[in-house]
């Protein structure tokens, strides 16, 4: 089998036209339908490109003869290629426009579970309440696991709405002719949204700190005074996280479809060592949270870990990208 009949069978088993090829190698139609008459060969870079965009060998490409195993394996590779047409894109894109609002408000959910917990524990230590601290504590626990449950039924259940689509961050593929177009006129048109959505996150995190200055300048030693500023501060807090996720969800969605930012070919095959580096992470954080406010029953205090947690974890995400690089 020469050139021109590979390039041939390796098109039609893509489902590709001689156009789509040639739009995907950025030559014209003529070019495309010259290899394939064999009136001309391309060159070396093209070469390269055809054996990365098909998944084969420039060793296959370029020479006239192979053993039959070889052929098979590689029509096997090229006809279990995904295939993403432009109605599973559009389902794609509308399950993740509205499971991220799902995601973005289950994760306020946590946030703001401690509240009670905090504000029962204040009231309980005032001696104008009749509140023991037991009851206080029970009572705090309760209402802060009722709400992270009913949080992770919501994460669960807006990940098994798009557990079909989890080959679009872990795999690489292919799209339909006119798919990565319509994607990235929607990602263009999305653009000046997601940049005032980021800007409106990012300065609530950041005003959010400021009632808790404030309680603590005008009376240290009101705990009821300083629960209610801790309670604003996380309530702000949750809600700039609200922005950012629902709109880091919707903007991780295109570039999932179009391969690019975080879900590239090489970034994806990093994707399953650092997704288990972040999962252990969290684990830990959890695991010294609950040993630490068990043995102390310091409830109150103890979720000044989640903060460091929290600040440490880009740390850990750039130290992860350095050593990556280097493995490279």
């Amino acid at each position: 089998m020469n050139f021109a009949n590979k390039i041939i069978q390796l098109r039609k088993q893509a489902g590709w036209s001689q156009e789509e090829l040639a739009e995907k190698m950025n030559v014209t139609r003529q070019s495309v339908s010259k290899w394939e008459s064999d009136q001309s060969v391309p060159d070396l870079e093209k070469i390269v490109q055809l054996s990365e965009m098909f998944h084969v060998s420039t060793d296959y490409l370029l020479k006239d003869r192979i053993e039959n195993m070889n052929d098979t394996r590689i029509t096997e590779t090229a006809s279990t290629q995904k295939y993403v047409t432009r109605e599973e894109a559009n389902t794609f894109l509308a399950i993740k426009a509205y499971t991220s609002k799902s995601i973005a408000y289950a994760t306020l959910l946590c946030i703001i579970s401690p509240i009670c917990l905090f504000t029962l524990g204040a009231i309980s230590e005032s001696p104008n309440y009749n509140l023991a601290e037991n009851i206080a504590i029970g009572i705090g626990m309760i209402v802060l696991l009722i709400l992270v449950a009913i949080a992770v039924v919501i994460f669960i259940s807006s990940g098994g709405k798009t557990a079909s689509f989890e080959y679009l961050e872990k795999e690489t593929f292919e799209t339909e002719s006119g798919v990565k177009e319509m994607v990235r006129e929607q990602k263009n048109e999305y653009k000046s949204t997601y940049i005032k959505k980021n800007m409106i996150g990012v300065c609530l995190c950041i005003i959010a700190i400021i009632p808790l200055f404030a309680g603590l300048m005008w009376d240290e030693k009101n705990d009821l005074l300083l629960t209610a500023m801790l309670s604003t501060t996380l309530i702000l807090a949750g809600l700039g996280v609200v922005f950012l996720v629902h709109n880091g969800i919707i903007w991780a969605s295109y570039e999932k479809l179009l391969q690019e930012g975080d879900y590239t070919a090489e970034k994806k095959s990093k994707a399953s060592v650092t997704s288990a580096v972040n999962s252990a992470y969290w684990l830990v954080a959890t695991a010294i949270y609950l040993a630490y406010s068990l043995t102390t029953n310091n409830w109150r205090s103890s979720w000044i870990i989640w903060v460091v947690a929290r600040i440490l974890f880009p740390a850990m995400i750039a130290i992860m990208n350095v050593l990556n690089k280097r493995r490279s």
